[in-house]
């Protein structure tokens, strides 16, 4: 049975959200899909893949605009697919009342599942490097204590990453079977 073609795509802003697609990609590599990891603007036709994780950072409640941009310019093909959506971005100790309100899905989370039909969406903690900020945005992390340093699960990532590799070796063995 050929392994299932996998593009993984994320929208990132600083880079962390692109190790975690990296990431995502290496582990679906270790459960034999056959990955690749683009950018959003860098991906050409989606109807070569036979799945799509898409992600993007998260940013007071959005995804970034090429992300959203590249799910409207692929929409029939990835809606033939599965598609799994994640998103990265709440910050500080995961525990603490201000990170766990940031955990909130997207605004364009519900309707890009319903038009996607996606298997699901995920939230990861994020990083956040008061090196990529503005000096305002420094400035603000005065008042909100505790939201620099990388707070990924790579754990965490890594076995949502093994669900989808099988979900898809399940569905590649339902076709065979057939």
């Amino acid at each position: 049975m050929p392994a299932a073609k996998v593009l993984v795509t994320a929208a990132t802003q600083h880079g962390a959200t692109a190790d975690v697609a990296m990431e995502i990609g290496d582990e679906l590599a270790r459960h034999g899909c056959a990955v690749t990891v683009l950018p959003p603007a860098l991906v050409g036709d989606v109807a070569e893949y036979d799945a799509a994780v898409i992600g993007s950072a998260l940013y007071t409640g959005h995804w970034l605009d090429p992300a959203v941009e590249f799910i409207e310019r692929n929409c029939a093909a990835l809606a033939s697919r599965p598609v799994w959506l994640f998103s990265s971005g709440p910050v500080g100790d995961p525990a603490s009342r201000l990170a766990r309100s940031m955990r909130h899905d997207p605004v364009e989370i519900a309707p890009i599942e319903a038009v996607l039909g996606a298997r699901g969406h995920r939230i990861f903690a994020g990083r956040l490097d008061a090196g990529h900020l503005s000096r305002g945005q420094r400035a603000s992390l005065l008042v909100f204590h505790g939201l620099k340093g990388d707070f990924r699960d790579w754990g965490e990532i890594r076995q949502w990453a093994r669900m989808i590799a099988n979900e898809l070796s399940g569905a590649a063995a339902a076709t065979t079977d057939t």
